[in-house]
């Protein structure tokens, strides 16, 4: 429930400044829809990716989790869903809209990425070792401007949390990477084969990189064109 409890406190200090909710995009049906679907579909479809060619490169099929039962199924959604919500509303909700205001979007943007970063050195348990920390500050901050310029060229929090969420229910709830636990689909063997270090980079550096790109470069830019002229987000050359 903290998703909604934060929309609810977004509300409240936008009525303080006098501002409606919509200044956070809950707005515009049409085109909220079609930056939800396009953005969902592309980060699940890189997710999906990632994972099935973990599996190639290591020998191994994904198989139906023989355990999984529909409190499995309600319990995965719920945390991914509401796991979403809360750091869309925290890092690209109120907060970056303010940075913005008061420091406009490059600097907000690169602010709000980085925090996304540090977060992820507690909320994944690695703070104090060096490595796992540079790695990961690098992998989800930029994931994170990915989603914070998301937010400030869409004018809105559903294309940065369709992204989120295409991106982490395919990879923790269908595939089963995540903190949570076995969900909808687990590895056939327990013991797969160890990738090379090509394979690795691929699947860790390659995919992840590859995603922001292509948002920043394709799907964001035609945010401009849809709105001035109509033209469709489908990722179609014109």
């Amino acid at each position: 429930m903290i998703g909604p409890l934060l929309v609810a406190i977004s509300w409240i200090l936008l009525r303080i400044e006098g501002r409606k909710i919509s200044v956070l995009g809950f707005d515009k049906p049409q085109q909220r829809s079609i930056e939800f679907l396009s953005g969902f579909t592309v980060a699940a479809v890189f997710a999906a990716g990632q994972l099935l060619l973990v599996g190639w490169f290591s020998g191994f099929s994904w198989m139906l989790n023989p355990d999984l039962t529909v409190s499995v199924v309600l319990e995965g959604l719920s945390w991914n869903v509401n796991s979403v919500l809360f750091e869309e509303l925290i890092f690209r909700g109120y907060l970056l809209y303010k940075a913005i205001e008061l420091w406009g979007p490059k600097r907000a943007c690169l602010l709000s990425a980085a925090a996304f970063g540090v977060y992820h050195w507690f909320s994944q348990g690695v703070f104090g070792q060096l490595v796992p920390m540079v790695y990961l500050f690098m992998m989800t901050g930029l994931f994170g401007l990915m989603l914070a310029y998301a937010f400030e060229r869409s004018k809105s929090v559903v294309l940065p949390v369709a992204l989120h969420l295409g991106w982490n229910l395919v990879s923790i709830f269908v595939f089963s990477n995540g903190p949570i636990g076995s969900q909808l689909f687990i590895p056939a063997i327990s013991e797969p084969t160890m990738m090379s270090g090509l394979e690795q980079s691929v699947v860790s550096i390659l995919l992840p990189v590859t995603l922001p790109v292509l948002v920043l470069w394709v799907i964001v830019r035609r945010i401009d064109r849809y709105r001035h002229g109509g033209v469709s987000l489908a990722m179609t050359e014109p």
